[in-house]
């Protein structure tokens, strides 16, 4: 079993409708303790489990263990966690539409630098830069977006909707943290995945230049990032099919 997270329903709508007009019409629908909807189905023929976790590191994280122990009850074994959606770039090679798969990815707002503790660090733990699976990762390296350049890099998370990459308070993101996309969910679902040894990667298309452009460009990039994050996926889902069956 796979489970597909996205923060809003626009990120998952394309993999919703791929579920519903499947060959599995009637797909199982689970509820999480904390109201989450788990749609149960099958991508390229690979057992998948689809759900909107929410906006902001602590609702989706608490959603994606939620998820896990629902599916975990069920008898499921996740064999990993891809989150997808939308990202503003950082890197300034990055354009819109690029689609960025996570070699790390890492919070940038957890600052505990005063007590000598790295920027990003969770606290007297080793949770920093949280490393993609290598497997997901090499089957990604098959994927050929329609449009678009695909990239891997590191995606920076936090409780910021960044839209002046360029103000100097910020510079830390791409100077001491070498970030090349910025979101809002993707490293706090991974350190949910990591503590429960679960196998992750975060998929985002690049909506915006986190420069204050992404007000049009954010919601425009809705129906299209969902339709480029399924195809990023089916196309994982497909490299990985044999031993994921």
């Amino acid at each position: 079993m796979i489970l597909i997270l996205g923060a809003m329903e626009g990120e998952i709508t394309a993999f919703r409708h791929a579920l519903e007009n499947g060959e599995d019409r009637d797909p199982q629908v689970l509820k999480s303790r904390a109201g989450s909807e788990l749609i149960i189905g099958e991508l390229e023929g690979v057992p998948v489990a689809l759900a909107r976790a929410g906006v902001g590191k602590a609702m989706s994280a608490l959603s994606a263990q939620s998820m896990i122990e629902v599916l975990e009850r069920r008898g499921y074994e996740i064999r990993a966690i891809l989150f997808t959606g939308l990202a503003g770039a950082l890197n300034p090679q990055y354009e819109i539409g690029d689609t960025v798969f996570s070699l790390d990815c890492v919070q940038h707002d957890l600052d505990a630098v005063s007590l000598g503790i790295p920027r990003g660090t969770v606290p007297y733990t080793g949770y920093r830069f949280l490393v993609a699976d290598p497997r997901l990762l090499a089957a990604a390296e098959t994927y050929h977006p329609g449009e678009g350049t695909v990239r891997f890099g590191r995606i920076l998370t936090g409780d910021q909707f960044i839209n002046r990459r360029d103000d100097p308070t910020l510079a830390y993101l791409r100077e001491e943290l070498a970030g090349d996309a910025a979101e809002m969910e993707g490293a706090a679902v991974a350190l949910c995945a990591a503590v429960n040894r679960i196998p992750f990667l975060l998929i985002r298309t690049i909506s915006d230049r986190a420069d204050g452009s992404a007000a049009v460009n954010f919601t425009q990039f809705l129906p299209v990032a969902s339709e480029n994050s399924l195809r990023a996926v089916c196309g994982i889902l497909t490299a990985l099919s044999a031993e994921l069956r």
